[in-house]
């Protein structure tokens, strides 16, 4: 179930929560060091950790679930409610995906992967920042971080690779306790510096960058399906749309997207 949009705007707003969008985007960054002239997109909470790509990709797009909800704040950007098993946008879209506060908390993972296989372009990257299982976040109730279903390493890759992504890259932030007291906030860049290094304490979130695989196709259940002949035949990784359809959707004057109505 996904924790509501004003819980996660409160933690946000709080002095931990800030500390936490700097570190987990620094790891974000360190990532994706360079997406001039990309197509990017986040889905679930994901507003706080576009700041940094706005003005350097083509163009950026913050999608939450409608279960969720979602709260403009100043210098995020538009976000866009949807329904995260059907994004307004047409197949093979995107360059890459931002996904945070959102794989861990839908009742139907399988799908959502499903959708976000879909709208990436071949060769497009997931980038999934969850809740590491090990660490002390997963714990702690007052963050977002101890909601919803956490992951080990070992669990984020299989759920990868049964929906057609291939791991790339494997990163850890916050090591940090996640304590208000003000110690842990002064010194969360030194527990940072020590817990990459030695691994102590466990890393509270794990990021996950992947790319998409073309090989069969999988269904909302999670299992793979055989290929349609036409799809098999072209090559291409799951059905295509009807013939026209992308041509169609032209981008909207105000938004720039195919397929995105802004509203106002």
């Amino acid at each position: 179930m996904y924790q509501d949009i004003a819980d996660l705007n409160r933690f946000y707003r709080s002095r931990l929560g800030q500390v936490a969008r700097r570190l987990l985007a620094a790891r974000i960054r360190t990532l994706w060091p360079d997406i001039a002239g990309l197509r990017l997109a986040g889905l679930g909470h994901v507003a706080p950790y576009l700041r940094v790509f706005q003005g350097e990709a083509e163009r950026v797009a913050s999608f939450a679930p409608a279960a969720q909800g979602a709260i403009r704040q100043p210098g995020e950007g538009a976000v866009c409610l949807a329904d995260e098993f059907a994004l307004p946008l047409p197949d093979g879209i995107l360059d890459r995906v931002l996904m945070v506060h959102a794989l861990e908390h839908s009742e139907a993972r399988p799908a959502l992967m499903r959708e976000t296989w879909r709208v990436l372009a071949d060769g497009g990257r997931l980038l999934v920042v969850v809740a590491n299982r090990r660490g002390l976040w997963a714990r702690a109730d007052h963050t977002p971080f101890g909601h919803g279903h956490p992951f080990n390493e070992g669990q984020i890759d299989r759920a990868l690779r049964e929906s057609l992504f291939t791991p790339l890259a494997r990163d850890y932030a916050l090591y940090v306790p996640p304590s208000q007291r003000g110690l842990s906030l002064w010194s969360a860049p030194a527990w940072e510096r020590i817990g990459r290094r030695w691994s102590l304490p466990p890393a509270g979130v794990v990021l996950v960058e992947a790319s998409k695989r073309l090989h069969g196709a999988v269904a909302a259940d999670g299992r793979r399906r055989p290929l349609p002949a036409t799809a098999a035949a072209s090559g291409g990784g799951a059905p295509s749309a009807a013939p026209g359809a992308a041509a169609r959707r032209r981008p909207d004057r105000r938004t720039g997207w195919p397929g995105l109505r802004s509203r106002g």
